[in-house]
């Protein structure tokens, strides 16, 4: 496996050609939840194939009021899970090579795509962290300009983003020669909670109170409405002493209402835990589907 940090070093160091070229995307402090990421990556490219993973810790992406500071960067461990993970290529640029001064003309290949509607429309993300999924369109866009990905592995719990990179790459097909867009489902330990960097953030005592997104999920998952779905989460995450940014359950492609389990719906949280984000609190997301008829 190679460590690559420059865009001239990585374009020398991938074979030129039609051979598959499976992405992961991530900000570093990887945890297991990552490493299946980079094995679904290993396995749909194959042994001819090439995986790349990049870690770069994106500062458009963090609000001002967030955690870019104090975010773990750990590229020693890092490169040690992508290695035994079967990368072969590790992107860690920083964040001048990612965004040269004076480079933003679209003859560079710096050219922002449009937010699609589930970026902005949804009212989850968007409202909770207005500037977020800018951040996220710039920087995934620019990596898959130097990746030239066939393929990238995105991870469901961050359900929004997905489905925003998947509606941009669909956006901008000919940009990125038919891209493919893989989710992976999210990896859990085993009571339950969802694999998250930000979960080394969580003292003990939280640790435990913060198996109530999952209790909320599964919960929500048996009510008849989603109006009930949205009632229980909510009122279980506020017992538990959760600040609640949404609890909600909305179409599973558009992320808007729904008043009936009708079509794929996906149930939705975010919380805060221990008080405001960057002061002793952290910020949790959760997902699940609820893909039945009632």
């Amino acid at each position: 496996m190679q460590l690559v940090q420059t865009v001239s070093d990585l374009a020398t160091t991938l074979p030129r050609g039609a051979s598959m070229r499976a992405f992961v995307p991530t900000m570093g402090a990887l945890h297991a939840g990552h490493s299946a990421l980079v094995r679904r990556a290993r396995e749909v490219a194959g042994s001819d194939g090439h995986v790349v993973v990049s870690i770069f810790v994106n500062p458009t992406q963090f609000e001002p009021n967030e955690d870019f500071a104090r975010y773990p960067r750990q590229l020693d461990q890092d490169l040690s899970i992508c290695a035994d993970a079967g990368a072969d290529v590790v992107f860690a640029p920083s964040v001048d090579e990612m965004y040269p001064a004076g480079k933003a003309r679209v003859a560079d290949g710096f050219a922002m795509p449009p937010l699609p509607e589930v970026a902005t429309r949804p009212k989850l993300e968007d409202a909770s962290r207005p500037t977020h999924f800018i951040g996220v369109v710039k920087v995934v866009a620019r990596l898959f300009d130097i990746v030239q990905p066939s393929l990238a592995i995105f991870g469901e719990k961050d359900y929004q983003q997905l489905r925003v990179i998947s509606e941009m790459v669909l956006q901008q097909r000919p940009r990125w020669n038919d891209l493919q867009i893989i989710p992976h489902p999210t990896i859990r330990e085993r009571d339950g909670l969802a694999m998250s960097s930000r979960n080394a953030y969580l003292t003990t005592g939280q640790r435990k109170t913060a198996l109530t997104l999952w209790r909320a999920l599964s919960e929500a998952k048996q009510e008849r409405t989603p109006a009930a779905a949205e009632d229980v989460m909510r009122v279980l995450l506020e017992e538990a002493g959760f600040e609640i940014d949404y609890a909600a359950v909305r179409d599973a492609q558009t992320l808007m209402p729904v008043v009936r389990f009708d079509r794929p719906c996906r149930a939705l949280i975010a919380a805060r835990i221990g008080g405001a984000e960057g002061v002793g609190g952290t910020r949790l997301i959760d997902n699940m589907a609820v893909e039945h008829s009632r």
